[in-house]
Order: structure tokens, then C-alpha cells, then sequence
């Protein structure tokens, strides 16, 4: 299973290349691109702060019940996810396609939508992936850097954490 995740540093180029992707497969007509590319990222802005408040209502909550464990903190993630309507993992590329697809339906700024939904699908899910699964060379990147740590002890957590953040921040992730 690939990690996915969409970050917040690159939803604006996201958004772009979806709608630029969807004009040049001719599956929507606009007269306003560039218009399109905002609406779309309004969605993934959306998405984002829903699921931000699933993060820190699962953070209380394991804080409220002393717990620690990531299996704990990703389920209880999921849960608070799903009470805002939202799906995360393995499931987000499917709901925001859904999402995307729905907006072009109904926004002012789309004049036509000429794709059938599995066609808008098949045109947008592999810009989609593209942006989510930068999560897995992130992965290995920082793993690579902390090959001398002991994977599981306190001072990887720590230094897992602290890598990862610094990468974000190098490659405008946050």
C-alpha cells in the first residue's frame, strides 16, 4: 500500500494541472481555466482543513485517554474523518475525485462538462496520484537518513519527526 497525502505546498499546482488536464482532454469547455483551477482547489483546501480538525480531534482524544500508538491515532483519525464526511488513506483518492466531479457539475465557472464521470475520472486520477503518493519518496528519503537510528526506539520517533519536517519545509511541502 502506498501512502497518500495531500499537501497543502502543492495544491495550487495540483488544481492547475487537473484543469489544464480536463481542457485539453476536452472534457470540459471553459472560458475561464484559471477560474476552474481555484474551484478545484477550493476543494482540496476543503478537504484539507476537514481533515486537519479529524488530526486534532484524534490528537485530544488519544491525549485525553493516554494514549500513544500510531495504530491508535490512525484509526481514530479514520473515525473523525468519516463523522466530517471525508475519507482518508487509501480511500481519499476515490472521494476527492468524487469531490472534483461534483464541483466541475455544478460550478459557474465550467461551461460544459463533456465527460462522462469515468472519462473526467481516467483523466484526472493520475494527476491526483502524482500529487498524493509524494509521500512514499519522502518516505524513503528521510529513511535513508536515519539508517543509523534504531527503527521503533524513542530516537527515532523523534528524529523521524524531525527530518521529515525539514525536507518538507526544504521541497515547500508546508
Amino acid at each position: 500500500t502506498r501512502a497518500m497525502r495531500l499537501y497543502a505546498g502543492k495544491v495550487k499546482p495540483l488544481s492547475e494541472e487537473l484543469a489544464r488536464a480536463l481542457v485539453a482532454a476536452e472534457l470540459i469547455e471553459t472560458e475561464r481555466p484559471a477560474e476552474v483551477a481555484r474551484d478545484l482547489e477550493a476543494v482540496m483546501q476543503s478537504y484539507l482543513t476537514a481533515e486537519r480538525d479529524a488530526s486534532d480531534r484524534a490528537k485530544a482524544a488519544m491525549e485525553n485517554r493516554g494514549q500513544s500508538s500510531a495504530s491508535d491515532f490512525g484509526r481514530l483519525k479514520r473515525t473523525f474523518a468519516e463523522q466530517r464526511g471525508i475519507q482518508t488513506g487509501e480511500d481519499m483518492l476515490g472521494y476527492l475525485l468524487d469531490q472534483c466531479i461534483e464541483m466541475l457539475l455544478h460550478s459557474g465557472n465550467v461551461e460544459e462538462v463533456f465527460g462522462e464521470d469515468h472519462d473526467l475520472r481516467r483523466t484526472m486520477r493520475p494527476v491526483l496520484r502524482k500529487y498524493l503518493e509524494l509521500d512514499e519518496a519522502l518516505e524513503q528519503e528521510v529513511r535513508g537518513k536515519l539508517k543509523h537510528v534504531k527503527e521503533g526506539s524513542q530516537t527515532w520517533e523523534v528524529e523521524y519527526r524531525r527530518v521529515m519536517e525539514d525536507i518538507q519545509r526544504r521541497k515547500g511541502l508546508r
